[in-house]
This record gives C-alpha cells, sequence and structure tokens, in this order.
C-alpha cells in the first residue's frame, strides 16, 4: 500500500489490529456470546494475536499474497481487481494461519484439534472476507491516506 517499508509496514499494522480486534469480537461473541465480561475477554486476547498476526502478515502471508497476485494480474490492470485479490488471499492466509494458532492454544495438540480447527476455520473465513473486503479494508485505508497523504 506505501511508498516504502515503513508505509506498508503502518498499513499492514493498521489492517491487522483491525481485523484481530473485530474477529476476538466475532470469536467471543462465538464462544460465550453476549456477556458482561465481553469487553475484557475481546481485551485480553487482543495484544498477543495482534503480535503474532502482524508477524506472519508480515513474514509469511503477505509474501505469498503478492506472489499470488503478481501472477494473476498485470500492471494494466485495474486498481480495484488488485486490492480485491490481495485481500482474499491474505484472508485465506490469514485465517488459516491464526485459527490454527488460536484453536492449538484453546484446544491443545490432540486428536480433535483437526476437526475444532476445521470447525472454525470456515466460521472464521465466512466473518474475515466481508469484514476485510466492507469494512476493515476501506476504513484501513482512509486512516492511511489521511496519515500519509496522496500528492
Amino acid at each position: 500500500m506505501g511508498k516504502n517499508k515503513k508505509e506498508n509496514f503502518i498499513f499492514t499494522l493498521i489492517c491487522a489490529a483491525l481485523m484481530v480486534f473485530g474477529m476476538s469480537i466475532y470469536n467471543v461473541l462465538l464462544r460465550e456470546g453476549v456477556t458482561s465480561s465481553l469487553v475484557k475477554d475481546v481485551l485480553v486476547g487482543f495484544l498477543p494475536i495482534l503480535c503474532i498476526a502482524l508477524i506472519i502478515d508480515w513474514f509469511i502471508v503477505g509474501k505469498i499474497a503478492k506472489f499470488f497476485v503478481s501472477k494473476l494480474i498485470d500492471k494494466n490492470s485495474p486498481l480495484i481487481k488488485k486490492i480485491l485479490l490481495t485481500s482474499f488471499f491474505m484472508v485465506c492466509g490469514m485465517c488459516f494461519s491464526i485459527t490454527l494458532i488460536v484453536s492449538t492454544m484453546h484446544q491443545g495438540i490432540n486428536s480433535e484439534l483437526p476437526l475444532v480447527f476445521v470447525g472454525s476455520l470456515w466460521k472464521n473465513f465466512i466473518c474475515a472476507l466481508p469484514l476485510q473486503l466492507i469494512i476493515v479494508g476501506p476504513i484501513a485505508r482512509a486512516i492511511f491516506f489521511r496519515i500519509y497523504p496522496v500528492a
């Protein structure tokens, strides 16, 4: 998104923070429903998962997503196509990675983990993709362009 690594990292940080926050709310609601501890439960897991998400995004999933996008579009493709494809591949990679990590944290490594993981993965994906495309992506770009206006 940005013109250099610093700007790219800032955009990644904004997107990751918004996605982790949104998905944390979603998963706590799925797991516990609306309770008096909803805010606490979301905030307790937010920072550790954000750190994990940033590392996975920056070093693994972001690179893989950009590779696939570069193979599927050319320089003359519309920007919206690049944005949508990048968002799709990012959601696929991040959803898989974070769901696996969180499922392992909550379930432990045992015979039930694959079933828990698959059950959580599809539930997370159906929330994460629209969240990224409709809410987080536009908000992240708006915040980013306020910090780094287009000249």
